[in-house]
């Protein structure tokens, strides 16, 4: 029997959800091309994971000889008498594992981000050691750092046990920005009580995981600006850690700095993070706050251009274009990929004219599909097929891979994906005066069916964009999600072309 695949969980700031697939039905081939990227720990620690003890080796507590930088504050997300506001929407609960509440929200209940002392007292209380969503790993990883960060009074006693259950139950069979989130914790936990053992697991992780998730040109490798914010936050944490409890932790500056530059070159000119994967705002902390936090920490952004990330952004005067020439992720891990491949977005005057939809939903289900889905950004779909073939909440069987990526980092960008094969897809975006030229070849042979989909930030003019004369135009209603709960109306302009290959198409985005 197969086990359930390993990215069946995905992470937002309720960042966990499990990703079930009964709503698709999956081919032989499907789930052969999502399993067979799988690393063996993988599926091994799938299918052989103990029940943790949670009996704890370390109960004394550390002496903090530093000074805590202050870290980037959450609001509180309670509204009244148990009675909370996560992901837009308000809920009261009458329990901690509620379960007419779906998981994803009652996951951020557990983490804690914002902490209030009676409330803690009662998750002790009420949450006992190994029952519900708060005793699963990832959300032991937040809420023990969280706890640790606020300064607070703690139940000393069920933080080391809750630590003890993370020491046992790693998440080796996800690995990604969940691993990462572990070792965090363990390194937390490790630090605070004096424990050897927590405190060497979770540096051994990270000794291991910084190098292969922090690309060279700062990117997460999950390639979401999202995740990326999270993670990024993660590492200036443990920085923070560090200045507490100065001589015991590695210096981890150096990566800190290069992902913020990423961050920068990868933000619209409003600032805030652009939409490739699995991306919506609300969810990580924003840029100004990342970089006002490595700034209390000492820590300036790299000048590192973009490139292994696969991400390419061109400007020229008031215009800014993000460009997505990268694979879907980690191919052991592409939880968080869009079928995206070759997308962008694209802002004037400080102002977003054009983008990818978001994200508001990880419920897998055709929506969830939709927003993945190719036609929900703004590339080329061939024959109603998606480019990556995104499934289920979080998986990802036959994925596209980027060739031919050259750019003079400024004013031109092409490349070329295989998602379609035998059919490739290859893309040039030209910034020229007064506009944006966007050259689709579509390369193969017999007949075919293209759609060019460019969809419209919310008030921007459909008629700024002037499709090639061979394709039948339309313009068409879309959704737009910058965040998680939230639709706006939007417009897409489509061009569909159906003939033999290959075939070239022009279009301009006007600027005039």
């Amino acid at each position: 029997m197969i086990p359930p695949l390993p990215y069946g969980r995905a992470s937002v700031s309720g960042r966990s959800q499990d990703g079930g697939c009964s709503c698709y039905s999956m081919s032989a081939s499907t789930l052969f091309h999502t399993v067979r990227h799988l690393k063996p720990v993988q599926i091994y620690r799938r299918i052989y994971r103990r029940r943790p003890t949670g009996s704890t080796p370390c109960v004394g507590i550390r002496e903090a000889t530093g000074h805590w930088v202050p870290v980037i504050k959450r609001e509180n997300p309670r509204t009244g008498a148990r009675t909370f506001r996560f992901l837009n929407e308000v809920r009261q609960i009458k329990t901690w594992n509620d379960p007419g509440i779906p998981k994803l929200w009652l996951y951020n209940l557990h983490y804690f981000e914002h902490t209030e002392p009676h409330l803690m007292r009662e998750w002790v209380r009420e949450n006992q050691p190994g029952h519900g969503n708060g005793w699963e790993p990832y959300p032991l990883s937040l809420r023990i750092v969280n706890w640790i960060k606020s300064g607070l009074p703690l139940d000393e006693e069920s933080l080391a046990t809750q630590a003890q259950y993370l020491s046992e139950s790693v998440e080796y069979h996800l690995l990604a920005n969940h691993l990462f989130a572990n070792a965090k914790a363990l390194v937390f936990a490790g630090t605070y009580f004096d424990c050897e053992p927590w405190l060497r697991q979770g540096l051994s992780i990270l000794e291991e995981q910084i190098p292969e998730q922090i690309l060279s040109d700062g990117g997460h490798f999950e390639r979401s600006p999202m995740y990326h914010s999270i993670i990024l936050e993660d590492l200036l944490d443990l920085i923070s850690l560090s200045h507490a409890y100065p001589g015991i932790l590695p210096d981890w500056s150096e990566p800190a700095a290069r992902m913020l530059s990423w961050l920068r070159q990868m933000s619209h000119p409003d600032g805030r993070i652009s939409f490739f994967n699995d991306a919506a705002f609300g969810v990580a902390p924003e840029l100004r706050e990342l970089e006002a936090y490595a700034d209390r920490l000492g820590i300036a952004s790299a000048a590192v251009p973009l490139g292994d990330s696969g991400y390419v952004r061109l400007e020229g005067g008031q215009t800014v274009v993000l460009f997505d020439a990268a694979p879907v992720g980690p191919d052991y891990q592409p939880g968080h990929a869009h079928a995206d491949s070759l997308s962008f977005e694209m802002s004037y005057r400080g102002q977003r004219l054009i983008a990818n939809s978001g994200v508001s939903t990880y419920e897998a289900g055709p929506e969830r599909l939709r927003q993945r889905g190719t036609a929900a950004h703004n590339t080329v779909r061939i024959d109603q097929r998606d480019s990556s073939e995104v499934w289920a909440g979080f998986r990802v069987g036959r994925r596209a891979r980027p060739c031919g990526v050259s750019t003079d980092n400024h004013t031109w960008v092409e490349a070329a994906h295989d998602g379609y094969r035998p059919v490739i897809h290859r893309r040039r975006l030209e910034l020229r005066p007064g506009h944006l030229l966007v050259t689709d070849l579509i390369e193969g042979s017999d007949r075919h069916e293209v759609a060019i989909f460019f969809h419209m930030f919310p008030s921007s003019d459909p008629n700024l964009i002037r499709l090639d004369s061979a394709l039948e135009r339309s313009v068409e209603d879309a959704t737009f999600h910058p965040q998680f709960n939230s639709s706006v109306a939007s417009k897409a302009v489509v061009g569909r072309w159906c003939g033999l290959l290959p075939v070239t198409f022009s279009t301009f985005v006007d600027l005039t």
